[in-house]
């Protein structure tokens, strides 16, 4: 029984495209468990899941010309960035609109782009991810974008609390909200082109948002909450990988599918027995 038991706990363990997945993981939930925190606080859902959809058609201009996807993803951001921009300027529209219209249109660009007789069949990976796909250029990418994140949350922690818990007296002790909302954005913008690769454009938004969104039902403080939910993230990620390895389901979306339970159980919990953690 024993034995049973530490072979089915292992065996995801003996192959390397597994042992890079799991690092993935580890990257992933780390960078969206701190940044998730940032957006559920913020009220940033709705960007956060336009993001992945805006920088759709610069994925498959890469995937079509053969270039590395974190090229193509930034190129992406980019351009949804500068038309939301320039749609927000339009009185008429206003910048929930603006941002609807853009992501609505370049993700059916990207589609278009994708259906095209050029585009390889690894295509489909964009959308729902291939974490088992890694190679180790992409884990140091990652780590490397994940440091980035982290020091400029780091760098900006105490703006980012005037700004998103008072907002109305932030330019008062000289915490300028606009700059700061940019930041921000920014900053999850390079989260979603760490895990775009292996979740995909589809499920990113699990990432970000399900396993802050279960802190904040746990924690009461914002760097207990912060932890708590890189620790769910990466919790989640790694039982998705098991799940996906015994039951040969689709990483990506078995991994999605934990971040959600997690989330549940955690309101439920919340629910029974309304505690948080200090």
């Amino acid at each position: 029984m024993i034995t049973d038991i530490w072979n089915w706990l292992a065996d995801p363990w003996s192959g390397e495209i597994m042992r890079r997945a799991f690092a993935e993981i580890v990257l992933l939930g780390i960078a969206g468990g701190a940044i998730g925190c940032w957006i559920v606080l913020n009220e940033l859902s709705y960007g956060a899941e336009s993001l992945p959809h805006a920088m759709f058609p610069g994925l498959v201009v890469a995937a079509l010309a053969g270039a590395p996807l974190l090229v193509g993803g930034s190129a992406g951001l980019l351009a949804a960035a500068i038309a939301i921009a320039i749609a927000a300027r339009t009185p008429l529209i206003g910048r929930d609109s603006a941002i609807a219209i853009v992501v609505t249109g370049l993700f059916g660009l990207g589609v278009l782009l994708a259906l095209s007789p050029a585009t390889p069949q690894s295509v489909q990976s964009l959308l729902f991810g291939d974490i088992l796909g890694l190679d180790t250029g992409d884990l140091i990418a990652a780590a490397a974008l994940t440091a980035v994140v982290l020091l400029g949350l780091r760098l900006l922690h105490v703006r980012l609390l005037v700004v998103s818990f008072d907002r109305t007296s932030a330019r008062s002790v000289g915490v300028p909200t606009e700059p700061m909302d940019v930041a921000l954005l920014i900053l999850i913008a390079l989260s979603v082109l760490i895990a775009v690769q292996a979740l995909g454009n589809l499920l990113v938004v699990a990432l970000l948002i399900a396993p802050a969104a279960a802190a904040r039902l746990l924690a009461r403080r914002l760097l207990p909450m912060m932890a708590t939910a890189a620790a769910l993230a990466i919790v989640s990620g790694i039982a998705g990988l098991y799940v996906s390895y015994h039951l040969r389901t689709a990483a990506g979306a078995s991994i999605a599918l934990a971040l959600v339970a997690v989330y549940l159980l955690a309101a439920a919990a919340a629910r029974i027995a309304p505690w948080r953690t200090t």
